[in-house]
């Protein structure tokens, strides 16, 4: 038998564009009906997405006209907050939401990160499933359920800590430290923070840990094979890899953190106040939507809450797109061998 001549094979290319066209053109499909339905099916599936998001921004904005006809850009750093007067402000709820976000953050990401560089790299089989399964149920325990537990347990478990922390650091060298001043009732930007970082605890891990497990064994490899340990290869050329989905998964938690409502409305507080004490009592944009909507007796009143509600829509769309891209983006630089110095 004559042996067939070896042949150079080129790298196979993404057909999707080709495909889709062979499509729309039945060329793929040839001039099949149910094809033709299958597929102009599933892109009015996939438009409907787009239409309902359109349609929540249109119907926001419209609710918000009178506010934002009265009050102009002055409704982002007006302080006040007085449905009697009719005169309203979002800072008090913008600062509450980006302070016991950015709190949460703190908090969860060294744990997250922690526990995803565990169980993608030093866990063994036995104990990554179950651990990875009680990381993952987190993500399913409903909010309330969050808050229940905040107010019973975490509340006043905090007060003796509070307690401790305003006399070890209320005063350093004759100095306050405003951080560590005012009430220890437990009930503050503290518990919400301390609440919101076990809440976006699991997105971070779980994000995290696929992110590094996607990081190419060649990696891993060219490292262990030049003489790095473990942890130098891990704080090398892995992370290096990684870091860009790892921010990813960060700004994804954040973005959980920012929309988040029950939970913390049951442990902040509920005070519209601006003041860097942890101790102090504070209000988010979704605690105020939640306490207050039911409650609003003028148009007006209505109106500024719906722009509350339009502030926080277009935050947590543009904070979950830069998430997703930075991941999107991590995704295809491991489909293609690429490592960003």
């Amino acid at each position: 038998m004559v042996a067939e001549p070896a042949t150079s094979k080129t790298p196979e290319r993404s057909t999707t564009p080709e495909r889709s066209s062979l499509i729309k053109s039945g060329g793929l499909f040839g001039n099949n009906v149910g094809d033709s339905i299958f597929y102009w099916g599933t892109m009015l599936f996939a438009a409907s997405v787009l239409v309902v998001c359109l349609l929540i921004f249109l119907q926001l904005w419209k609710g918000a006209l009178p506010s934002m006809h009265r009050f102009g850009i002055r409704f982002l750093y007006t302080r006040t907050w007085d449905p009697v007067q009719e005169v309203f402000g979002a800072l008090p709820f913008i600062y509450g939401t980006l302070v016991s976000s950015l709190l949460a953050l703190l908090i969860a990401v060294p744990i997250g990160l922690g526990t995803a560089v565990f169980l993608s790299e030093l866990a063994p089989p036995w104990l990554r499933t179950p651990v990875s399964f009680l990381v993952e149920l987190l993500a399913a325990v409903p909010s309330v359920v969050y808050g229940l537990w905040g107010i019973f347990v975490l509340v006043p478990a905090l007060r003796p800590v509070e307690i401790w922390l305003g006399d070890r650091f209320g005063t350093i060298g004759g100095h306050d430290v405003v951080l560590f001043q005012g009430a220890p009732y437990g009930i503050g930007m503290l518990a919400g923070g301390l609440i919101l970082a076990i809440m976006i605890l699991p997105f971070i891990t779980a994000v995290s840990r696929e992110v590094i497990r996607a990081v190419p064994p060649s990696q891993r490899e060219a490292a262990y094979g030049l003489g790095a340990t473990h942890w130098e290869a891990l704080k090398g050329p892995i992370l290096r890899y990684a870091r860009t989905g790892i921010m990813g998964a960060i700004i994804l938690g954040l973005a959980r953190a920012l929309g988040e409502t029950m939970a913390v409305t049951m442990v902040i507080g509920n005070s519209p106040n601006m003041s860097w004490s942890l101790f102090d009592q504070g209000y988010t944009l979704a605690s105020v939507l939640a306490n207050e909507f039911a409650e609003a007796t003028s148009d007006l009143y209505v109106s500024a809450l719906i722009q509350l509600a339009l502030i926080l829509f277009g935050t947590t769309i543009v904070v979950n797109a830069i998430a997703r891209l930075l991941i999107w983006s991590m995704v295809r630089n491991t489909q293609q061998g690429i490592v960003r110095e």
